[in-house]
């Protein structure tokens, strides 16, 4: 059975998205949580194949370490998950500049190539 890490990359007053990884840290997918006042969706993205005890003890983890945290007394029957299988093609900024821009240090070995 895989251990799962969840690391928020956006939190605001009514949603979060949390990477998902495993113990070697190898990227299994992002869960993306909306709370409303009477129930929660979340929206699990999965970058690989899950076994179904996988997949449950993931839902375990999400429900346990984020939508019991948000509120601790809510009714199971009031969470509902969609799961997706997918995969990241491209992530998109309209921060200034593109990646060609990036004045990337030649004497760094661990940094990106770019043409």
């Amino acid at each position: 059975m895989i251990d799962f890490k969840l690391t928020r990359l956006v939190r605001t007053p009514h949603s979060e998205v949390y990477l998902i990884w495993d113990t070697q840290e190898h990227r299994i997918g992002q869960v993306h949580v909306h709370y409303t006042q009477e129930t929660i969706h979340a929206t699990l993205v999965l970058e690989m194949d899950l076994a179904s005890t996988d997949e449950e003890a993931l839902l375990a983890t999400i429900d346990e370490d984020i939508v019991s945290s948000y509120l601790p007394s809510f009714d199971r029957e009031d969470l509902f998950v969609t799961i997706f299988r997918g995969e990241e093609v491209t992530s998109f900024s309209y921060a200034s500049g593109g990646i060609d821009e990036y004045d990337f240090d030649d004497d760094e070995p661990d940094g990106p190539d770019v043409p």
